[in-house]
C-alpha cells in the first residue's frame, strides 16, 4: 500500500471518526436535552408534590380542628336532646292525664305515671307489653266497665278502633269511678300515641247541668202555669168590667157619664193588651210559641186590621189605606192570627205616632217558585218619624224611643219585639226606614205557600165598561183606579164632586160611579142626590170608614145602590160590581109568587158559665136578639140541660166547678152518638197560654172565644149558627143594596 493510499485510508478513517464523533455528540446533546427536560419535569413534580403535601398537611390540620368541633357539637346536641327528652317526660309526668306511645307492632314503648297508675299492682304493664294484652287485663281484672260485653267482643271492638281513620274518641269508666276519654292518633312513622283525658269533673258538671235544666224546665212550667192561671183570674173579672162598660155606654147617659163608661172600657182593653204582650213574650222566650198555618185570605185580614183600628184613626182624622197588588193572589197558608197580630202592632204604632195624614199598607210580591209567593208588605205613615240611632233600638224588648217627640206615647215596649220574633219564626225579615219628622216605613218580607189559583170568581162577568171615581185622597183614588182597571173597566179619577159632575156632563156615559162619603165640596150623599136630581140612573156606590153612621139616613136607600166599608176589600168590590152589572135584567124579571113561610121558633142557646157577673154581662149582650137563653152554672148542669133544653148551640166556659167545660163537651159528644145531631159548642175561655187552643178543640169543641167577650163577636156567632127551623135572631135589614 502506498503512502498515498495509507494517507487516503487514514483520511477516510479520520473523517469516519469525526462523523461518528459528531453523531455521538449530537446524540449526547439530544440525551442532555431529554435529561434536562426530564430534570425540569421532575423538579416541577417535586415542587407540586411539596405543595400537595403542604396542602394535605394544612387540610389535615383543618379537618382535625373541624372533627374536634363536630365532636364537641355532637356532644352538646346529645346533651341538649337528653335534657329535652327529660324535660318532655318531666312535663308529661306532671299532667293528670295519661300518655302512652305504642310502636308499629302495638307494643308499649313508654307511658307516664298517670297512665300506669290505674294498673298499680300489675307489674306486667310496662314497656314491651302489647296493647291487646293491656285490654285483656282490663277486662279480666274488671278494671273498666265493659257494659256486659264478652272478653273477645270487647277486645275486638277496642282493637278495631285503631283501624279507623280518623280514630273516634271513646269514653270508658274505670273501677274507681273515674271517666277517661281515650284520644288516639297515629304518627307518621306508624307509632300510636294515646292520650287518656280524665273527664270525671266534666261528667259531673254535665250531670249537674242536666239536673239544673230539669229544675229550670220545671220552674218554667210552673211559671207558664202561673201565667195561665193569672190570666184566667184577671180575664174573668175583666170580662165583667169591659162587658158592663160596653153595655153601659149603649144606655142613655149624659156626656160626662158616657166619658166615664168609655174610659173604664178603654182602660180595661188597654190592660188586656198589656197582658197579651207579656204572655206572648213569655211564650216566645220559652220557645213555646207554635204557629198554626192554615189557608186564609191575606187581603181580608188586612182589612179586618184596618177596621179594628178605624175608630182610633177617625178620632185623629187619619186616613187608613190599603194598596194590595191587584195581580197577586189573596189566599195563602200561614197562621192568620199571628199575621193579624203583626199587622195590628205595625198599623197600631203607625196610628199612635201619626197626628195627621195617612197610614198606608202596601202589598207587592212575586212568585218565588211554583206554589210560593214572596211577599213584601210595608206600613207607611206620615207621623213623627224615627231618628237613625233609634231604628234598631225599637225592636228590643221593653225598648221605647225616649225623646221630646214621643214622650207622650205610652206602651209596654214589647209590641215591636214580639213582631220581630214572630216574623223571624215565620222565616221572614223585618226592617224600618224613617227620618225624623218625615214619617216611618216598616217593611217585612215573607215567603208563603199560595192557597188559591185565582183571586176572583169570574162568573158572572162584570159587564160595566166605564167607571168614575170621586175621592179627595190621591193614594186611595189611585188604588181604587188600578183595582177597577184590572176588572176590565176604563176609569176616570176625580178629586171633588164638582170635577166629577163636569166629567159626567162632558164625557160619554159612565156605567157606574164610586164616591167617597167625604168629598171636599159635597158629601157623598149630597153628590148622589144631585146626580139623581139631574136624571142620572146609573149605579152609585159610596164607601165610608164609618158606614154605620149612614144607616138611618133615608138618602142611602133613595140615592145609593151600595154602601161599602173603607178600606174596600177587592173581593167585595168585585162581587158588588158583578151583582150591580147583572141587576137590570134581574129586576126586569117578574116577581115570583112568595111561598107561605113555615112557622119558626126562637133559636135555643145554652150558656154554661159559673160566674154570676159574667152571666149578667152575657144576658145583657144578647138581650136584643130573638133567642131563648138558658144558663148552666157548671159543666154537669150543662150536660143535663143539653138533654132537656135541646139547644141549637152552646157557649161553654172552660173553668167551672164539678165538671169543667172540656169534660162537659166530651160528655155531650158521647150523647150525640145516639142522636147523630151535632150541636155547635163555642168555648168561652180566659186562658191564653200556648197549647190551650189545641187542648180545647181536641175536647170536641168547635171554636172558642177569649174573654173578655165582645158583643159583636157573640152576636155574630149566634147569627151564623142559627138553624133554618129557627127565626132570624136579628130583625132583617130593609132589602136594598146599601144594606149589604
Amino acid at each position: 500500500m502506498t503512502l498515498a493510499e495509507k494517507l487516503a485510508s487514514e483520511r477516510r478513517a479520520r473523517l469516519a471518526a469525526e462523523r461518528l464523533l459528531e453523531h455521538k455528540q449530537r446524540e449526547l446533546f439530544a440525551a442532555n436535552e431529554k435529561l434536562a427536560v426530564h430534570a425540569r419535569s421532575l423538579s416541577n413534580q417535586i415542587v407540586e408534590q411539596r405543595l400537595v403535601v403542604r396542602s394535605a398537611l394544612s387540610e389535615a390540620e383543618t379537618l382535625k380542628g373541624q372533627n374536634s368541633r363536630y365532636l364537641s357539637d355532637l356532644d352538646r346536641a346529645h346533651t341538649a336532646a337528653v335534657m329535652a327528652e327529660r324535660r318532655l317526660w318531666d312535663s308529661v309526668e306532671t299532667i293528670r292525664d295519661g300518655f302512652a306511645v305504642f310502636d308499629t307492632s302495638l307494643c308499649l314503648v313508654a307511658a307516664n305515671r298517670a297512665y300506669l297508675a290505674v294498673f298499680d299492682g300489675h307489674p306486667e304493664v310496662c314497656p314491651g307489653i302489647t296493647y291487646e294484652a293491656i285490654l285483656r287485663l282490663c277486662h279480666e281484672r274488671n278494671l273498666v266497665e265493659t257494659e256486659g260485653a264478652e272478653l273477645d267482643e270487647w277486645v275486638g271492638t277496642m282493637m278495631s278502633r285503631w283501624d279507623q281513620d280518623p280514630i273516634e274518641p271513646r269514653v270508658v269508666r274505670f273501677f274507681n269511678g273515674q271517666y277517661v276519654k281515650l284520644i288516639d292518633r297515629r304518627a307518621r312513622d306508624g307509632d300510636m300515641v294515646t292520650l287518656a283525658l280524665n273527664i270525671t269533673e266534666s261528667i259531673k258538671r254535665e250531670a249537674a247541668l242536666r239536673e239544673a235544666q230539669v229544675r229550670a224546665e220545671a220552674a218554667n212550667r210552673a211559671k207558664s202555669a202561673f201565667l195561665a192561671n193569672m190570666t184566667h183570674e184577671i180575664r174573668t173579672p175583666m170580662n165583667g168590667v169591659v162587658g158592663m162598660a160596653e153595655l153601659l155606654a149603649d144606655t142613655n147617659l149624659t156626656e160626662e157619664q158616657r166619658l166615664y163608661a168609655e174610659t173604664i172600657k178603654n182602660s180595661g182593653e188597654a190592660l188586656l193588651v198589656i197582658i197579651n204582650d207579656v204572655l206572648d213574650y213569655s211564650k216566645i222566650e220559652a220557645d213555646k210559641l207554635v204557629l198554626h198555618p192554615v189557608p186564609f185570605d191575606l187581603e181580608r185580614s188586612l182589612h179586618e186590621v184596618m177596621m179594628l183600628l178605624q175608630p182610633s184613626a177617625q178620632d185623629k182624622n187619619i186616613q187608613l189605606l190599603i194598596d194590595y197588588d191587584v195581580f197577586m193572589p189573596t189566599r195563602f197558608v200561614a197562621d192568620p192570627g199571628r199575621i193579624r197580630q203583626v199587622m195590628t202592632n205595625l198599623v197600631g204604632n203607625a196610628v199612635k205616632f201619626t197626628d195627621q195624614g195617612q197610614v198606608l199598607i202596601r202589598v207587592v210580591g212575586f212568585q218565588d217558585e211554583p206554589g210560593l209567593q214572596q211577599l213584601h208588605i210595608t206600613v207607611e205613615d206620615t207621623g213623627i218619624g224615627i231618628a237613625p240611632e233609634h231604628r234598631e233600638h225599637i225592636f228590643g224588648e221593653f225598648n221605647q224611643v225616649e225623646d221630646q217627640a214621643n214622650r207622650k206615647f205610652e206602651g209596654t215596649g214589647l209590641g215591636l219585639a214580639i213582631t220581630k220574633r214572630l216574623i223571624q219564626q215565620m222565616g221572614g225579615t223585618i226592617w224600618v226606614e224613617s227620618e225624623p219628622g218625615q214619617g216611618a216605613c216598616f217593611g217585612l218580607q215573607l215567603t208563603l205557600p199560595i192557597a188559591e189559583d185565582d183571586a176572583r170568581d169570574l162568573t158572572p162577568p162584570i159587564t160595566f165598561r166605564r167607571a168614575l171615581v170621586a175621592d179627595p185622597q190621591l193614594t186611595n183614588r189611585s188604588i181604587l183606579g188600578r183595582q177597577l182597571e184590572t176588572f176590565g173597566l176604563q176609569v176616570t179619577l176625580c178629586r171633588s164632586a164638582a170635577e166629577a159632575l163636569h166629567a159626567i156632563a162632558t164625557n160619554p156615559p159612565y156605567d157606574v160611579i164610586l164616591t167617597d162619603s167625604d168629598l171636599p165640596d159635597l158629601d157623598g150623599l149630597a153628590f148622589a142626590a144631585q146626580l139623581r136630581c139631574a136624571g142620572h140612573q146609573l149605579p152609585i156606590v159610596m164607601y165610608s170608614a164609618n158606614p154605620i153612621a149612614f144607616s138611618d139616613d133615608p138618602r142611602v136607600q133613595d140615592d145609593l145602590n151600595a154602601l161599602l166599608q173603607k178600606p174596600i176589600l177587592r173581593r167585595d168590590l168585585y162581587r158588588k160590581l158583578q151583582m150591580l152589572s147583572a141587576q137590570a135584567p134581574a129586576m126586569a124579571a117578574p116577581p115570583a109568587t112568595p111561598m107561605p113561610a113555615p112557622a119558626l121558633r126562637a133559636m135555643r142557646v145554652l150558656a154554661a158559665e159559673d160566674n154570676r157577673t159574667n152571666q149578667l154581662v152575657f144576658r145583657k149582650m144578647v138581650k136584643d136578639l130573638d133567642i131563648e137563653l138558658e144558663f148552666a152554672n157548671n159543666g154537669r148542669e150543662a150536660v143535663d140541660l143539653y138533654q132537656t133544653f135541646q139547644p141549637d148551640m152552646i157557649f161553654m166556659d172552660i173553668s167551672m166547678p164539678e165538671m169543667d167545660g172540656r169534660e162537659a163537651a166530651r160528655a155531650i159528644r158521647r150523647l150525640e152518638l145516639a142522636s147523630k145531631d151535632h150541636v155547635p159548642i163555642i168555648a168561652l175561655t180566659a186562658h191564653a197560654m200556648n197549647g190551650d187552643a189545641t187542648d180545647i178543640l181536641t175536647a170536641g169543641i168547635d171554636d172558642y172565644l177569649t174573654k173578655p167577650l165582645r158583643r159583636a163577636a157573640i152576636t155574630e156567632r149566634i147569627a151564623a149558627l142559627c138553624p133554618p127551623i129557627a127565626r132570624p135572631v136579628m130583625e132583617p135589614a130593609p132589602v136594598n143594596e146599601a144594606a149589604e
